[in-house]
């Protein structure tokens, strides 16, 4: 049975939500839980485009009008993956896979991943777009779509700038 591009989007973009939970699930774990009356996850996106990424399941998701880059934000991180790069890589220590596919934002800083399926793809139609210049945002994350790539930081202005010719870390 061969994939069609449209279920290896699909995958991917499940992927990246799957990584998004891990890393909620191990930041609670981590913080010894809680008093368990928490409120559950809410995103909101904002956007100048008359659609915006939905909302619904307390996570975000969105890509970049080329398609090349599609983002998952919830409360506690974004998760960004990119189908085509043209810099080098960046090294992930233990990996022997793929790197420079992936970027994570969480409390514990910027990260890329390193993935052993492969690279992901250009992001379908079933993906929401996030127009140039607009913003989304989720808890204290914001990604900012622009026409040299995505932006995505923090609320203390950590986080980094991702496009297909380079990628940097901010704050």
């Amino acid at each position: 049975m061969t994939a069609t591009p449209r279920a290896i989007r699909t995958w991917a973009i499940v992927d990246a939500v799957l990584v998004v939970i891990l890393v909620i699930v191990a930041l609670t774990t981590a913080g010894g839980g809680g008093s368990g009356d928490a409120a559950r996850p809410s995103a909101s996106a904002s956007s100048s485009a008359s659609s915006s990424p939905a909302a619904s399941t307390g996570t975000t998701a969105f890509k970049l009008p080329s398609g090349n880059i599609a983002c998952v934000m919830s409360d506690d991180g974004v998760t960004c993956t990119i189908a085509s790069i043209t810099y080098d890589p960046p090294a992930v220590a233990g990996c022997d896979g793929t790197t420079g596919h992936v970027i994570v934002l969480n409390a514990d800083g910027v990260a890329f991943s390193c993935e052993t399926g492969p690279a992901p793809t250009v992001a379908g139609a079933d993906v929401e777009t996030l127009q140039y210049g607009s913003k989304a945002t989720s808890g204290t994350y914001t990604c900012t779509s622009a026409t040299d790539g995505v932006t995505c930081v923090d609320g203390d202005g950590t986080g980094f700038q991702l496009a297909r010719a380079k990628w940097s870390k901010l704050g």
